[in-house]
């Protein structure tokens, strides 16, 4: 019988529990997956609790992204077949073994990319795509401030960002994760937390102000990097692991710069194609090998408390995965 981490109260980790779950045969339009891989995150830690912006019905089963092995199809799906190796996103559900999906919501894994990587393709380089290119306009020849960059969302900015022609310094509050930052792609990478962090990343501009902030963090941190911006410079606003930032509208007004929200959740979910031509680009771009995920720790489905809790941590220099097997 299929495991599944199940919550039944919110809480910590610790309170959840890997129950028996069969999802039982695929419906029409459907497709049942043996999940191999799938990603953690913070958001998939901070749902069960209950105190995210979108509050999961109980009993919940955590996990938003992964990849593995068409298992069986429903009547009338085409374009598929069995042991074909296919990635999928959701709002949920995924620290499983077997799932049920409709057949639209699943993708073949292009050829030569591993099932770890496909695992973390869709949730933080949608993101950073969507958030580059609809939400900044970004443009060659352009600097982009990443905050967390070693973290999953920091990561795939980076990469992305350099796709664009982008030039990418990026923020770290260790060694071995501004290391990570620089394997990644990135063209510098400055200390969080130092006390000279703003000359830090004057410096390595040239001397120049930025014109793009990526900030899944907040927190203090959010109102620093908006003075680093230049004229008419954007900060992304893509998340709040470090609390929701407090930035004087005067410094908006001063230097003409905006404050841009990223919510892709909602978006996707007001305009459906949006999703459609997104996941199309990660698809090239993965063939391409821009895509390359840093993978810091992998943990079997027994150990998913240990996942959940070192995604929370956030000190990992890269993505967290449960490995099913």
């Amino acid at each position: 019988m299929p495991l599944a981490v199940t919550v039944r109260e919110f809480g910590p980790p610790e309170s959840f529990s890997l129950e028996e779950n069969d999802p039982g045969l695929p419906g029409p339009g459907e497709v049942r997956v043996i999940v191999k891989v799938a990603g953690v995150s913070f958001v998939d830690v901070l749902a069960t609790t209950g105190k995210y912006q979108h509050v999961p019905q109980l009993p919940y089963i955590p996990g938003s992204e992964g990849a593995g092995l068409v298992e069986a199809l429903g009547e009338g799906v085409t374009g598929l077949e069995v042991g074909d190796k296919v990635f999928f996103s959701g709002t949920g559900g995924l620290f499983r073994e077997a799932a049920i999906f409709p057949a639209s919501k699943v993708s073949k894994v292009p050829e030569g990319v591993a099932l770890e990587t496909a695992a973390l393709m869709t949730a933080n380089y949608q993101t950073a795509l969507y958030a580059m290119i609809d939400r900044a306009k970004a443009k060659p020849g352009e600097t982009m401030l990443v905050l967390g960059a070693a973290g999953g969302t920091g990561i795939a900015a980076i990469q992305i960002g350099k796709y664009l022609g982008l030039r990418v310094i990026a923020s770290a509050s260790s060694e071995p994760k501004r290391a990570a930052t620089l394997a990644a792609g990135a063209d510098a990478a400055v200390e969080t937390g130092a006390a000279d962090w703003r000359e830090q990343v004057k410096a390595a501009n040239g001397g120049k102000p930025v014109d793009i902030v990526f900030d899944p963090v907040g927190g203090k941190l959010s109102e620093l990097a908006f003075r680093n911006l230049d004229y008419g410079g954007r900060l992304l606003v893509i998340g709040f692991t470090d609390g929701i930032p407090a930035i004087p509208s005067n410094l908006a007004l001063l230097k003409s710069a905006s404050i841009v929200g990223v919510h892709l959740g909602d978006t996707l979910m007001r305009w459906p194609e949006k999703a459609g031509e997104l996941r199309a680009k990660v698809l090239e771009l993965a063939g391409q090998g821009v895509i390359e995920p840093t993978i810091a720790e992998r943990y079997p489905l027994r150990e998913f408390v240990s996942a959940m809790n070192s995604a929370k941590a956030g000190k990992a220099a890269g993505r967290i995965v449960i490995v099913m097997d």
